[in-house]
């Protein structure tokens, strides 16, 4: 299965791509999409070129699946907003492309990679060089993504088989009954 991973970011959005058959796992390609040539004040035109930078990632390499990378609340709204937005633009290439698109946050990434959820940039990197057999450090936004695509390939058909044998059922508890929660 050929996965792409995608770390999301206004400036720089990386892509990573694998492939896992099994256990095993192989580099593909990696890079980021950069937005630092197109003028700071203009948001549509960065988002365009995400757009299409994600798009030509998966005409190119074609993938069979892809996971992206979660965003939540920063210290500063607004950065949180626009990272929003880079994300959004970055999800609607995937789908456009036929892709299904598995989530994991920042910290669930760092835990199926490294093996604790409060690692490094430079941890990350480390651990994609190794589980990937890379001769040298890949970037930190390609390393993100590849630790995602990696991420989804140890976890994704876990996650996949427990969504399919247990439903989500309707939570019986913190239900109101005469006006009262139990």
């Amino acid at each position: 299965m050929r996965i792409l991973g995608i770390d999301p970011g206004l400036q720089r959005t990386g892509f990573g791509v694998i492939e896992a058959d099994g256990p095993r796992l192989a580099y593909v390609a990696s890079g980021t999409i950069s937005t630092l040539e197109a003028p700071r004040g203009d948001l549509p035109g960065r988002l365009k070129i995400i757009f299409e930078g994600v798009k030509e990632v998966v005409q190119r390499y074609t993938p069979d699946c892809a996971c992206a990378e979660i965003v939540f609340v920063n210290v500063n709204p607004q950065s949180t907003l626009l990272l929003g937005q880079a994300r959004g633009a970055a999800l609607a290439a995937l789908v456009s492309g036929g892709l299904t698109v598995a989530e994991y946050t920042a910290l669930q990434m760092k835990k199926a990679v490294v093996g604790h959820g409060l690692a490094n940039k430079a941890q990350v990197q480390e651990m994609v060089k190794r589980l990937l057999k890379l001769p040298a450090l890949p970037g930190k936004d390609a390393a993100d993504a590849l630790g995602l695509a990696i991420s989804h390939a140890h976890a994704g058909a876990s996650f996949t088989a427990l969504a399919a044998a247990a439903p989500l059922a309707r939570r019986q508890h913190a239900q109101y009954r005469k006006g009262r929660t139990f």
